[in-house]
């Protein structure tokens, strides 16, 4: 009985003590690494970048030769633009730098007709498989 009292008195000291002393340091100093304006910018640019690969995505698929092939490919143009719509910012960044990689490489003839064809037939459906998998 006796040493019960004393282990309970020895919490309630420790816990006197610590709890001020944890407290008062751990809230206290808190202070914010990124302010709200850096937050806000980064967040502006996130969106204006996404933005920028969603043209640029549309774009590749709105030449004429991309619209011929989803035509012919029973594809649906509506569809696929939707989709590339909604990519994750990430799988959206990757087809953009490919699909500018391609109009490069046709408009300086690295690539024929048909290898865009193929290109353009690739990025449709790898766009559509993506979102059906979520």
């Amino acid at each position: 009985m006796k040493l019960q009292r004393i282990i309970s008195a020895t919490r309630m000291m420790l816990v006197a003590v610590l709890v001020p002393v944890i407290g008062g340091t751990s809230f206290a100093a808190e202070t914010h690494v990124v302010s709200p304006t850096e937050m806000r910018q980064a967040a502006v640019s996130a969106t204006q970048t996404r933005q920028q690969n969603v043209e640029a995505v549309n774009s590749f698929l709105s030449s004429p030769k991309a619209q011929q092939v989803i035509e012919s490919s029973a594809m649906n143009m509506t569809q696929v633009k939707a989709a590339v719509a909604a990519l994750d910012d990430q799988d959206l960044a990757k087809l953009a730098a490919q699909s500018a990689q391609a109009q490069n490489d046709f408009a300086a003839g690295r690539i024929s007709d048909r290898d865009l064809l193929w290109i353009v037939v690739g990025i449709a459906v790898l766009v559509l498989i993506i979102i059906a998998v979520r």
